[in-house]
């Protein structure tokens, strides 16, 4: 599980690493940071939600 809050970390850093191999502000590809992170958080909710749901007692 916590695995998962690496995957929103790596590809910011992949993101970051795309924008400066292509001479992009950082500033620009603010938007694709936004992106990253909501959608890694929300695949982290429902991941934490579904283990939550179906533990075993």
């Amino acid at each position: 599980m916590t695995k998962l809050f690496l995957f929103p970390i790596i590809l910011c850093l992949l993101w970051t690493i795309f924008l400066r191999f292509n001479g992009i502000p950082l500033a620009k590809g603010k938007t694709g940071y936004i992106y990253i992170t909501a959608i890694s958080g929300t695949l982290i909710v429902l991941m934490t939600l579904l283990l939550w749901l179906t533990r075993v007692q």
